[in-house]
């Protein structure tokens, strides 16, 4: 039996051996699908399990879809343009780091009926995820990024990847077509962006959460008489897209899929 695992940290919010099992199970493929919360001193002996075959493939979520890359052989061309990688896998015995993000968050994109193109987006946060979601907008036509982290710094080396960012202080206000909440802000259901939403606009208010469905980010946007968006349907398709990187099978996202994440 093959096993696959997601590691971060926190964990245990994440719903992907939910998913993976079902489709494990639907294409009968002997494999089971595991989370795991780990320290970042535990990521050598990740990837040594893996090398070793003793795990057959890995997804990354926050905080280490960067810290990750010094331990891979290889990187896809798209984890490599977004220094960010969510899925790991061997091949030919090199293990390698891949980026099922942007997938998952361009397809998101165009089914909320949301056309980036010619608008202006503004990103919270800057943490492992981000560089996905600006580089995903940028292929998508979207004319300005502007970035807003609480550690300014953490903006600014993002910039040196995409010198096309403008970064704002955090709490400053402007006028946007597309927000996107990046941070991990709203887990748990006691916690709120700290920033006044009426000031910004938005035809769309986008939280990379999924679980909890509705975060206060996106119930404060609801009550502005926004259309919001949760996590809900990049998660499905970043999932997806490592599913066939491991298994070779496209699967079939579907209502059952969808109602599985709820």
């Amino acid at each position: 039996m093959k096993n696959y695992l997601v590691i971060g940290n926190p964990i245990e919010h994440s719903l992907s051996p939910l998913l993976h099992n079902f489709w494990i199970k639907k294409y009968h493929i002997s494999a089971i699908y595991k989370k795991m919360e780990l320290e970042r001193n535990n990521i050598a002996k990740i990837i040594s399990d893996l090398r070793e075959d003793k795990i057959n493939g890995v997804n990354v979520t926050v905080p280490f879809k960067k810290d990750v890359i010094p331990f891979l052989d290889g990187m896809s061309d798209i984890a490599k343009e977004t220094n960010s990688v969510n899925t790991i896998y061997k091949k030919e015995a090199k293990v390698i780091g891949d980026n099922t993000d942007v997938y998952g968050f361009t397809t998101a994109i165009k089914l909320s009926n949301f056309h980036p193109k010619n608008k202006k987006a503004l990103i919270l946060g800057a943490g492992g995820v981000s560089p996905s979601i600006i580089f995903a907008l940028k292929k998508m036509g979207i004319s300005e990024i502007i970035l807003s982290n609480r550690t300014k710094q953490k903006a600014e080396s993002l910039k040196k990847l995409f010198p096309y960012v403008k970064i704002i202080n955090w709490g400053e206000t402007a006028k946007f077509d597309l927000i996107v909440n990046t941070t991990s802000v709203g887990i748990k259901n006691n916690e709120e962006i700290k920033l006044d939403l009426s000031e910004l606009g938005g035809d769309l208010f986008y939280d990379l959460i999924y679980n909890p469905s509705q975060t206060n980010f996106l119930k404060k946007a609801k009550k502005l008489g926004k259309k919001t968006e949760n996590g809900k349907n990049m998660f499905i398709y970043q999932a997806a897209r490592a599913f066939k990187i491991w298994h070779n099978i496209d699967p079939e996202v579907n209502s059952e899929v969808e109602d599985l994440i709820k």
